[in-house]
């Protein structure tokens, strides 16, 4: 038996384990930036939604209640100005999602996965899944003519990065996806968060005109509602791609529990939770920005999103020890891609006290 996991990176965050150790060591205690978890309350309208549902003895509907899939419809509308037809379908969580995507999709031995030269490390995880080939590349053009590119993936606003794409950058990765027939999934669960810039989504009308053919768009509640814990994603965007998932999920039980999708309903349909939110992150950004940047860091992109993409001018893991012996733990660039590894990211979210103890140890 030929093991799969043997084909996957070492998991990241296990390689932190001393660098939190020696962060926990701290008299203060740890500060733990090193992961993009929420820390605040699930809000009560979402939480009293998951308890009227918790009644729920048979099997909920893999494609979602009509109910969710509208409120997910009625939000992208909204939310990502697509004014065509949508297929959506619900997620559990975004990460299962991005991992199995391109073995849903039937991408295989022989076959080109492109991704951010920058990413999230579960894009070229998923890629190896599928026995496929990963290309890290910011331009298309570098990737060339090779018809092999099956799926290419952005990620706009990027973790780690903050990066926000323009409108007329995604409408010429879709142009070229559709030319290629490569499938174009655009990760935009930072979508919400935007700080110095306006992110778009690849469904924007700016962007695809209503026209979705081969093109994918992910979300997530996990950031914008505190819902990392309850596992809440969604896909939406070509109705041809979307019906595939659907039809594949359903044979392997890939479910959104029936209370989750009741939860879902109500935090879709609520904007004053998300601002609230915004206003707490806006605030720990400032402190923590003001507090790394007069300790000698200097700030790249981190226009949107929950991290600030920070260098010190040394490789990352020297940088991510600088901290940890102040009690502050953060992510290696290093996790995110050879081209990474000169920065660290650091994550919003922690208390307020947490924040406040880590400005105090920066400056």
């Amino acid at each position: 038996m030929s093991t799969l996991s043997a084909a996957l990176p070492d998991f990241p965050w296990d390689l932190l384990e001393p660098a939190k150790a020696k962060a926990a060591a701290h008299p203060g205690g740890i500060v733990d930036l090193s992961v993009g978890t929420p820390v605040d309350p699930v809000p009560e309208l979402i939480r009293r939604a998951l308890a009227d549902a918790s009644d729920a003895p048979g099997y909920p509907l893999t494609a979602g209640t009509p109910a969710l899939r509208t409120a997910i419809a009625d939000w992208l509308a909204r939310a990502c100005n697509a004014s065509g037809k949508l297929g959506v379908l619900p997620t559990i969580g975004s990460k299962e999602l991005v991992a199995w995507l391109p073995t849903l999709l039937g991408v295989g031995p022989g076959d080109v996965v492109v991704i951010p030269s920058v990413c999230y490390p579960t894009y070229e995880v998923g890629v190896r899944l599928a026995g496929a080939t990963v290309i890290r590349s910011d331009s298309l053009t570098a990737v060339g003519p090779t018809p092999r590119v099956k799926l290419v993936w952005i990620n706009s606003p990027s973790n780690p990065t903050g990066k926000v794409l323009p409108v007329d950058h995604l409408r010429k990765v879709v142009d070229w996806g559709r030319e290629r027939g490569a499938v174009v999934v655009s990760d935009e669960c930072y979508l919400s968060l935007g700080w110095e810039a306006r992110p778009v989504s690849v469904l924007d009308d700016a962007v695809t005109g209503g026209d979705y053919t081969g093109v994918l768009a992910v979300h997530s509640l996990s950031k914008r509602s505190n819902l990392a814990g309850y596992r809440a994603g969604f896909v939406g965007g070509d109705p041809a791609l979307v019906g595939e998932l659907l039809a594949i999920r359903k044979h392997a039980g890939m479910i959104v529990p029936a209370p989750v999708q009741a939860a879902m309903i109500a935090a879709l349909g609520d904007e004053t939770h998300v601002a609230a939110q915004r206003d707490l992150y806006a605030a720990r950004r400032d402190s923590l920005r003001t507090a790394l940047t007069k300790a000698g860091f200097e700030i790249s992109h981190s226009e949107a999103g929950l991290y600030l993409w920070s260098t010190r001018g040394e490789d990352s893991w020297q940088t991510v020890d600088w901290l940890a012996e102040r009690g502050i733990l953060a992510a290696p660039g290093a996790f995110y891609g050879p081209a990474a590894d000169r920065h660290v990211r650091i994550a919003l979210t922690a208390t307020d006290e947490r924040v406040a103890a880590a400005v105090t140890r920066l400056t």
